[in-house]
């Protein structure tokens, strides 16, 4: 089975427990110290086994380390384990998933060598915001809950707002329509890319 390592947690001596994103789901798995021939790294992808234990975690074991043709690179590793803390986060708490965010990482991992990062976890950030239903495309405002017409002010998980309803990043209202509608972060100046990264370091 595959997956990507989403988080290890060190216990006793020098064993982990490891959270790993497979197609289906969310497993959390006990890794063994004296098992350090492979490498455990947030953000790999593997291949691997589990073994059942009756009174803990299962044992993940056989493990193999799938590389990425620029995780030599450190700002892209950086970039791509900010992204991988961030979805931890967001799905630490959920066992079963659909097979769309294991996808959606694969996806990102070819992208990574020939595209920028930051727009790579830009245009994935929104697929998941609209994956999930999240995705504000009707422009009204959260605060008071008005149609906003122009200047569209971004909150967390790009929360719609005036920009006197609320202090965050503003952007114009044709550009964020053109990229909710395409998925694509293109349209946006290097400048813009910067504000949008900010705000998704924020969370989903």
């Amino acid at each position: 089975m595959q997956g990507f390592i989403l988080h290890t947690q060190r216990v006793k001596d020098e064993d982990l427990i490891v959270y790993i994103l497979s197609k289906n789901k969310v497993l959390k798995t006990y890794r063994f110290y004296g098992l350090r021939h492979s490498s455990i790294l947030n953000g790999y992808k593997i291949d691997f086994a589990t073994e059942d234990n009756p009174s803990f975690l299962p044992r993940l074991k056989d493990v193999l380390h799938i590389g990425f043709l620029w995780i030599t690179q450190r700002e892209k590793m950086f970039l791509w384990q900010e992204f991988i803390r961030l979805l931890y986060a967001h799905l630490k708490d959920i066992d079963e998933l659909d097979n769309f965010y294991f996808e959606l990482l694969d996806e990102c991992a070819k992208k990574f060598l020939k595209q920028n990062p930051k727009r790579v976890i830009i245009d994935a950030y929104i697929q998941i915001l609209e994956f999930e239903g999240r995705l504000h495309k009707d422009f009204i405002c959260f605060s008071c809950d008005e149609k906003i017409h122009k200047e569209v002010t971004l909150l967390r998980a790009f929360l719609p707002a005036h920009n006197l309803c609320a202090l965050g990043y503003t952007f114009q209202k044709d550009k964020l329509k053109i990229f909710y509608e395409n998925k694509n972060s293109s349209i946006f100046e290097d400048e813009e890319i910067e504000k949008i990264y900010h705000l998704i370091k924020e969370g989903l």
